[in-house]
């Protein structure tokens, strides 16, 4: 917990790091409370340091938790079970009586109750880690001191000062120049989730995992939407051949691809967003409208108030800040982790940062592989991939082999109707080892992190084929897949 600085250990310390004697002193202060920091912060607590969290939402979690991975599973979830009991009750022996609809305020109600537990959680386990929750902006004065401007009102700002400090202040969705945001009609990743009514029609600038996700939700609400995307491909990092399967199966589901096209304005008039586009290849223009538009092209890391300056922090030109392979800044007690440094901007990313940043702290040795970084798209079926893709190998010159197996061909599927997509495995075409995994289908969040566990361990598809797997599972086709790229598979 935190201590007050006693006067006989003044002289120990430099003057530039006592302000004031009632100031509190920690081991460890974190600022921001995202999963990055209040992770770092409940790992800080665990190994006996002295630890504060700041943050200025006043609810944890971050972006994640409260407008971005957490809500968007909730709509993703209940809109997809509205899908099935519209299309496939009848195909399943499920008769039903009467209209089938949505209720769109219990939906957001749902998505809501889900978020506060989660939050309410979160805190509960700072507490129980004595980590003490600052809710406030928090911003650098010197090197070891951070003012916080709290975020109740009546209660004046105060300064703490810590022997380390991590920042986690996370991203925020990325501006399109020229487009206003209003979080009513034109929105971000964040006005999408708590939209008033269902829009007719949709429009998404982006085709990358947030504007997937969305576009999937409300296609199953019953809007009409349109992907807008300036790549001539979807699901940025994808491997090629998953992005096209991807896209075909979403197409089904009623989404509109407008693929190789540029958006040269979106403007609100009264109800209505028009927004003009632009083919990349001919230069041929032309109009669309839709009642609301969504912003998706990326997010960018979070520095306002932070005054990172004061203390010397250097950004790049994405204006990341600059830090080494243990996370430090040029002053070796600041570590800066999650979305605002660099690397893919995941949750789970800058969790694990997060771990090696107090491990650092404490015992002098943490550890991220940031070439074993899953990534998931939760549409249906759902995207996962881990490692390198064939254009990435293809790049390297590396020589690989490829095997892969069809859901249809998995009784486990089969059963559940739900046979949409493949498990692709990538192996050193010498030694078998695992270079990459990539699956479409039911259940690839969940099953990638038996790939995940391969890449850790420098597993070899053999290893992995000779592995037993429960049956029936789904995951018979994580092994089958792994079998076919030196032998055959067998149900197949």
């Amino acid at each position: 917990m935190l201590r007050s600085i006693k006067k006989q250990t003044i002289p120990k310390i430099s003057s530039q790091f006592i302000r004031f004697a009632s100031t509190k002193k920690y081991d460890v202060v974190i600022i921001g409370g995202g999963p990055g920091g209040y992770v770092a912060a409940i790992k800080a607590g665990q190994l006996g340091l002295s630890t504060a969290c700041i943050e200025k939402r006043g609810a944890l979690g971050g972006t994640c938790l409260n407008v971005g991975c957490i809500p968007s599973k909730s709509l993703l979830n209940n809109s997809h079970l509205l899908h099935q009991v519209q299309h496939e009750a009848k195909e399943r022996g499920i008769k039903i009586q009467g209209e089938v609809g949505v209720d769109f305020p219990k939906l957001m109600a749902a998505k809501e109750k889900s978020v506060k537990q989660l939050t309410g959680g979160v805190e509960m386990l700072l507490k129980k880690n004595k980590v003490d929750y600052l809710k406030g902006s928090g911003s650098f004065v010197n090197e070891h001191t951070i003012k916080i401007e709290p975020i109740e009102e009546g209660k004046e700002a105060f300064e703490v000062e810590a022997e380390n400090i991590i920042v986690a202040t996370g991203s925020e969705p990325t501006p399109f120049p020229g487009i206003e945001i209003d979080e009513e009609r034109i929105v971000t990743s964040t006005g999408i989730l708590s939209l008033k009514d269902i829009p007719k029609r949709l429009a998404i600038i982006g085709g990358g995992i947030i504007g997937l996700e969305m576009a999937s939700v409300y296609a199953r609400l019953g809007s009409k939407v349109t992907v807008i995307e300036f790549m001539n491909a979807i699901g940025a990092g994808m491997d090629g051949e998953v992005a096209k399967s991807t896209q075909k199966l979403l197409a089904k589901q009623g989404l509109d691809f407008k693929l190789g096209t540029k958006v040269i304005s979106g403007t609100r008039e009264g109800e209505v967003v028009k927004i003009e586009v632009e083919d990349v290849k001919s230069g041929k223009k032309s109009d669309l409208e839709a009642d609301v538009l969504l912003v998706a092209i990326g997010r960018r890391p979070y520095t306002q108030g932070l005054n990172f300056e004061a203390v010397g922090l250097e950004s790049d030109n994405k204006g990341r800040l600059i830090i080494d392979d243990q996370f430090k800044t040029k002053h070796e007690h600041i570590r800066v982790i999650g979305d605002v440094t660099f690397g893919p901007m995941l949750a789970h990313k800058a969790e694990e940062e997060g771990i090696a940043a107090a491990e650092y702290i404490k015992k002098g040795h943490g550890h991220v592989n940031y070439a074993n970084i899953p990534s998931v798209m939760y549409t249906h079926p759902e995207v996962a991939w881990v490692g390198l893709n064939e254009e990435q190998l293809k790049e390297k010159g590396i020589k690989y082999k490829i095997g892969k197996f069809p859901f249809i061909a998995n009784s486990r599927a089969k059963t559940n109707l739900d046979t949409d997509g493949f498990v692709k495995f990538i192996a050193d075409a010498e030694t078998q080892r695992v270079l990459g995994v990539h699956i479409i289908g039911p259940n690839a969040g969940e099953m990638i992190a038996e790939a995940g566990l391969a890449l850790e361990y420098g597993a070899s598809t053999e290893d992995i084929a000779r592995t037993c797997h429960a049956h029936p599972t789904l995951s018979e086709a994580f092994k089958e897949a792994a079998l076919a790229t030196f032998d055959k598979p067998i149900n197949f």
